[in-house]
């Protein structure tokens, strides 16, 4: 096939290129090509800042395509754009969204796509929302060949998954008392990039798949109080955490808060049934011990990778202060 990612260097969205030209598919790229994009070889690069319509028009020439992918679409007038440049241009355009877009908090569990969209306290996750409403709409209305994708918490080695990136690993690592949201029991889940791609890539090309939505996710749930003594036995430490409410942490962090209590705050666990009907054999192959054990390895190779926030490490210094418990 014939594969057009917006985007394409991106934590996931690399990952998904790099399968895709595995596969044998002819890729293109179209994005900024900074210099701290992931290198994807073997993948044609259109050079365009995405935001710029006429510049997009202009880049893309007309060109159809199998498969159009935007992993960069953030407000429904970016993806209103797309429905008038795409349509009768491919014969899929795949939407990546956001499992963040589901009801906040989640009413039951598992999570499945017929679970409500609807989260009132992240702005972002809400946008989400409002591009889902355009593309289904234009699906509905004008057939617009729409597939919709969820990810959850996906990370590669270039990404701890504490807010504040390596922050939390440097105050474990000199000794220092860390900031776990809530009471650390509520089960998080967090999906490896190349376990991601495997089943991103199984959707593309499916006419069956198209007006439907598919999160892809790990199976594997585990509480926060296990994630942070994961990452810390894999840097070779003990943590020593300090509970504090996600309540608490939004007044002091407004933004660190919003993930939270919009995201990260609540237990969830994903049901995978609807994309293993359509991908067959479906499973994420690589539990976050192996993939801790990456993060740390990757960080550790490089002295100017392991980057700490002084104004958040401040910030969590507050916290623990505040909400340390004497003798615990």
């Amino acid at each position: 096939m014939k594969i057009l990612y917006i985007g394409g260097t991106g934590i996931i969205s690399a990952s998904c290129a790099r399968l895709t030209l595995a596969q044998g598919h002819e890729v293109t790229l179209v994005n900024r090509a900074r210099s701290t994009a992931r290198p994807v070889p073997g993948a044609r690069l259109v050079r365009c800042d995405v935001r710029d319509t006429a510049a997009l028009r202009t880049a893309l020439g007309g060109e159809s395509f199998d498969v159009v992918v935007n992993f960069l679409g953030f407000t429904p007038d970016q993806v209103r754009r797309d429905v008038d440049l795409f349509t009768g241009a491919t014969g899929q355009y795949v939407f990546v969204s956001s499992a963040s877009a589901y009801q906040t908090p989640p009413a039951r569990m598992p999570v499945t796509e017929s679970t409500p969209l609807k989260n009132p306290y992240w702005a972002y996750s809400r946008a989400k929302i409002a591009c889902e409403d355009v593309l289904m709409a234009a699906y509905r209305d004008d057939d617009f060949p729409v597939t919709i994708v969820r990810p959850s918490h996906t990370y590669d080695p270039t990404m701890t998954p504490f807010d504040g990136g390596w922050t939390v690993m440097d105050r474990m690592r000199r000794g220092a008392e860390v900031v776990v949201p809530g009471d650390g029991t509520s089960l998080w889940t967090l999906t490896h990039h190349s376990d991601f791609a495997r089943g991103f890539v199984g959707l593309l090309g499916l006419p069956h798949t198209i007006g439907e939505a598919y999160h892809i996710t790990s199976d594997e749930a585990l509480t926060w109080n296990e994630i942070y003594e994961v990452m810390a036995r894999a840097a070779g430490v003990r943590p020593r955490p300090v509970h504090v409410p996600s309540t608490a942490i939004a007044a002091a962090d407004p933004e660190w808060g919003a993930a939270l209590l919009g995201d990260k705050a609540n237990t969830m666990i994903f049901d995978n049934a609807k994309l293993r009907r359509v991908v067959p054999g479906f499973a994420a192959a690589v539990p976050f011990a192996r993939g801790a054990a990456e993060i740390v390895a990757w960080h550790d190779a490089d002295p100017a990778r392991r980057t700490v926030d002084p104004v958040l490490d401040q910030v969590m210094n507050r916290l623990v202060d505040r909400h340390r418990i004497t003798g615990r």
